[in-house]
């Protein structure tokens, strides 16, 4: 594993992306917009798991070692002591980044659900005729319709809520630091103070 490996999720359009690219000023740190590890890491435990037939291969030690060879596959070209992986399903694999990462930390980026939603339509609407994947055609007739398609458990703003809900009441909550969208982009210093804080690392100035 990395030496130090933290994670950046919360909701969508919160300014996870913003975050990172602040973050990113700092010579010490690798931060990005959201990574692929989340989705291969799911994807190998589907493939190891119960419902695959090669299923008794893998007993917890290896399925175990091999999702850890997965994060250290992906970061192996990584020079920097400190990396930030983003995505927005670490929140719902805190049982699990508990027993690869040790010490690791989440920023969790928030925002009002209203304007995370609002946020959502403003693209759509700035994109009249660019169709997105986001939405099939009974679901994108109508701003109500699009709304209730992203709130929807499996939708992107549904799914990433629960997500956080699970690890905000979990029992690694004190891994989290939720950071609000307005202060982050109306007190983006302090804010980054407390993040160095919560993360034990050395004050940089951005």
């Amino acid at each position: 594993m990395p030496r130090t490996l933290h994670f950046i999720s919360g909701l969508p359009r919160s300014g996870s992306t913003l975050l990172a690219g602040i973050l990113r000023q700092n010579p010490r740190f690798h931060a990005a917009m959201s990574s692929p590890v989340a989705g291969l890491v799911n994807g190998a435990l589907e493939q190891m798991g119960a419902g695959s037939e090669s299923h008794a291969f893998f007993d917890e030690a290896r399925r175990k070692a091999i999702c850890r060879a997965i994060v250290d596959a992906y970061y192996a070209g990584q020079q920097q002591p400190v990396l930030f992986d983003t995505n927005r399903q670490w929140t719902a694999r805190m049982h699990q980044l508990v027993e690869l990462v040790p010490d690791f930390r989440m920023v969790c980026c928030v925002r009002n659900p209203a304007w995370v939603m609002d946020s959502f339509e403003t693209i759509y609407r700035r994109n009249p005729f660019d169709y997105s994947r986001m939405f099939n055609a009974a679901s994108r007739q109508t701003v109500y319709s699009r709304c209730e398609s992203l709130i929807h458990v499996a939708g992107a703003v549904g799914s990433a809520w629960t997500a956080l809900k699970e690890a905000y009441y979990g029992e690694f909550s004190e891994r989290l630091l939720i950071v609000d969208y307005d202060l982050l982009t109306q007190h983006p210093r302090r804010t980054v103070e407390l993040i160095y804080q919560f993360l034990g690392e050395e004050a940089f100035a951005h």
